[in-house]
């Protein structure tokens, strides 16, 4: 009976360490790298994030009413509230979601991007995202995950929060990248990127 309790938590410990993601590592040195651009290999979606300290002091949003088809109850049609920004707000907690302290939240500041992409092949992948901050000016900053043997919709986040936001700034230009066997095969740029 020990021993079946025993195996079943193993289970859910082994269960739950497969499914952490990856966290990115930071490189020391950006390299610049040869482009041969592969229609198998493509960025699908970007979601990028800014989570300010500011927003948390801003009143409450704001409000709209609406009239509900079939609402109506007599002659005086019944009226809904719905708040505008529900889907802006529901990021922020998601990104606070466990921040108890004020250094907790202040850990959680900063630029978050996710970039869905696509391999239409099985290729070992690395995805890198270069960048610049506000205070650094021009040196570029690079993070990357490598994938092995990976096929099909995909989901990589990075993000520059806590420290290296209050420290460095914003992100003010970025450029993701899709490397195989060194070589550049996609690539995706924020619109300030030279």
């Amino acid at each position: 009976m020990k021993f079946g309790a025993a195996s079943v938590a193993l289970i859910f410990c082994l269960g739950a360490l497969a499914g952490t993601a990856e966290e990115p590592k930071l490189l020391a040195k950006v390299t610049p790298l040869p482009v041969a651009l592969n229609k198998d290999f493509e960025f699908r979606k970007t979601k990028l994030y800014f989570l300010d300290e500011k927003a948390s002091k801003q009143g409450a949003p704001r409000k709209a009413t609406s009239l509900s088809p079939g609402a109506y109850s007599g002659t005086t049609p019944q009226r809904t509230v719905v708040n505008q920004d529900s889907s802006i707000s529901f990021e922020r907690q998601y990104r606070l979601f466990g921040a108890v302290t004020a250094l907790d939240k202040r850990q959680r500041f900063g630029n978050y991007f996710d970039f869905f992409w696509r391999a239409r092949r099985p290729a070992d992948l690395t995805v890198r995202l270069e960048y610049r901050q506000q205070k650094l000016h021009a040196l570029v900053q690079a993070q990357e995950i490598s994938y092995l043997n990976v096929r099909g919709n995909h989901k990589t986040e990075f993000k520059v929060i806590g420290d290296d936001y209050f420290d460095d700034g914003r992100v003010i230009a970025w450029r993701c990248l899709l490397i195989e066997n060194g070589q550049i095969v996609a690539e995706n740029r924020s619109y300030l990127w030279e």
